[in-house]
């Protein structure tokens, strides 16, 4: 009867293997090719421009307003019956900038492919139907009733080999006041100054003010596939010296409940999985910051820097830096202070932090982040041995002992009052603590959860190639092999731990490895290898510990027997 259960076993968990398999080729993936790449418009209206009246690029008239209404820039359409964008190129950007208000309306990443085995660039910035997400620039000038239509000097522009700067001019007047908004882009980097130069010509001063925004709509992440658990933060946030680091979900934004504030210096970005566009002002002036939706029901949000005064026949300088790229913490730190804090590892930062400190590390000499996590985790396993060591020789003695405690629980089954008193007698004999065993879990489980947040977060981990098939540690093991050696491991583990006193207890042990195995299956491969290894030197830590213990003949030396 067994080996017929076997054969048939077999076949049936194969057969469910292969179906999952199947499944996640057909619908596991994230669907990349939903980024669009719509690099130019004409004779149509863009959601980005879609409103009338400068309710895209308003201020409010005090911190204390809930909504941007009142002063600002409108935002009407140029009558112009084609508009093509600027298209600048540099070695880490590739972006599309709108002549109309000088707004970058795309954005792609060429160091960042959208898929391990795509040619195309990701795209973090876009405007079309599927998805709108800039970022906005302007200036609220006196005089000014519509977005400022600029002219450029070229409709493309590239970073040369050898050179290490590209700046992008447009020019305007407006009534006399000459404006230059210039972009620059830089070698290597991921953050554009923009900068408008402002000469008043005329013979009265005029005020100027920097407005910078970010309107996303409600679309989801795509840089975020199917997967179980815990999902990387989709929203608004923003920095001042009081607050370093805060959220602004996009329902709070939708529901205008967010409360405009002014501060010196600060950050206002929006953030998602891997990746952060973000607006940080002059470090030394006085802005306001605030949210809004826009008339297409957009999240906006945004900054104004200090009104400037612009005296005839003077000049003037407004700017503030653009960051559109990866949420890798050494380039987000020489953007403006605490922007790093946007690699968001959760509660558990401070453990996260130096996890990922050291890793780097590690990755700096071996070169491989697959290796490196598996020699983090012989380093975190050395370090915590102690305290697990403890929990080994508990078990250890419990196991051993497991006769004796099985003959206490047939002696007085009947009177669990009575059996209690013996069993706690029998421990502090045997100096056994019933506890001991949950330590390990209990130890290692804040850091596995710092681990999966610093993991999951890391873009560095992102189609970082381990050995054989593993090509990406940032999305789940396409085959389930290691999730099915987690398994495998863990029922190993298991097997090394005394057997529980209650049957049914001893029933959801065994079912464990399973239901751990089946949530693994869609967890990050450099989380589960991170488990794997975890599991192995447990095993192997644990088992010389046991074969200690039973080889110690001055345990359980004067232990009943029937």
């Amino acid at each position: 009867m067994d080996v017929k259960r076997l054969l048939l076993l077999i076949p049936l968990a194969v057969l469910a293997y292969l179906l999952v398999v199947q499944w996640n080729q057909d619908y596991g993936q994230p669907n990349y090719d939903s980024v669009p790449e719509t690099t130019q418009r004409s004779n149509s209206t863009s959601p980005s421009n879609a409103e009338d009246g400068e309710s895209g690029l308003a201020v409010p008239s005090t911190s204390s307003q809930q909504s941007a209404v009142g002063e600002g820039i409108p935002d009407t359409e140029r009558e112009t019956s084609s508009r093509d964008f600027i298209a600048v190129t540099t070695d880490v950007l590739d972006v599309r900038i709108d002549p109309h208000g000088g707004d970058i309306v795309y954005a792609a990443l060429p160091q960042h492919k959208l898929s391990l085995d795509s040619d195309r660039n990701y795209v973090l910035l876009s405007d079309n139907s599927n998805r709108s997400y800039v970022a906005r620039s302007g200036l609220q000038l006196d005089g000014q009733a519509s977005r400022i239509a600029f002219t450029p000097e070229n409709s493309e522009y590239r970073l040369g080999d050898n050179d290490d700067e590209l700046s992008v001019d447009l020019t305007a007047d407006v009534n006399g006041v000459e404006v230059i908004k210039r972009l620059t882009f830089e070698r290597g980097s991921y953050a554009v100054n923009v900068n408008y130069y402002l000469a008043n010509n005329t013979d009265a001063p005029v005020s100027a003010r920097f407005i910078g925004q970010l309107a996303r709509d409600n679309s989801p992440d795509p840089s975020s596939g199917v997967s179980m658990g815990m999902n990387s933060y989709l929203g608004a946030a923003y920095s001042t010296p009081d607050a370093r680091y805060e959220k602004i979900d996009f329902e709070d934004i939708q529901s205008h409940n967010f409360e405009n504030r002014e501060a010196q210096g600060g950050w206002i970005a929006i953030i998602q999985h891997y990746f952060v566009s973000a607006w940080a002002p002059q470090q030394d002036q006085q802005n306001l910051f605030y949210v809004t939706t826009d008339s297409s029901n957009r999240n906006v949000v945004a900054f104004a820097g200090p009104t400037s005064t612009v005296a005839a026949d003077s000049e003037t300088t407004l700017g503030a830096t653009l960051y559109v790229g990866p949420k890798v913490q050494d380039y987000l730190e020489q953007v403006a202070p605490n922007l790093q804090l946007t690699v968001d590892y959760g509660w558990l930062w401070f453990i996260a932090n130096p996890l990922f400190w050291l890793l780097d590390k590690i990755h700096d000499v071996v070169g491989n982040w697959g290796w490196s996590i598996v020699l983090l985790t012989v380093l975190v396993k050395t370090v915590l041995f102690p305290l697990s060591a403890k929990a080994y020789k508990s078990m250890g003695r419990m196991r051993k002992l497991g006769p004796e405690m099985q003959r206490l629980k047939e002696m007085y089954g009947d009177d669990r009052q009575k059996m209690s008193q013996e069993m706690m007698k029998f421990y502090q004999k045997e100096k056994i603590n019933p506890l001991g065993g949950c330590l390990p879990i209990v130890i290692q489980m804040p850091v596995f959860i710092a681990l999966y947040w610093m993991l999951l977060e890391s873009v560095e981990l992102r189609h970082a190639p381990f050995i054989f098939w593993i090509q990406d540690l940032s999305v789940k093991d396409p085959y389930f092999i290691l999730p099915i050696l987690m398994g495998i491991s863990m029922f190993v583990q298991q097997m090394l731990n005394p057997t529980p006193p209650d049957p049914m207890q001893a029933k959801i042990m065994k079912m464990l490895p399973i239901i751990f195995t089946f949530f693994f299956l869609w967890f990050p491969a450099g989380l589960v290898i991170y488990w794997v290894v975890n599991n192995i030197i447990s095993v192997a830590q644990q088992y010389y510990i046991t074969r200690k213990i039973e080889n110690d003949p001055s345990i359980g030396k004067g232990m009943k027997t029937k």
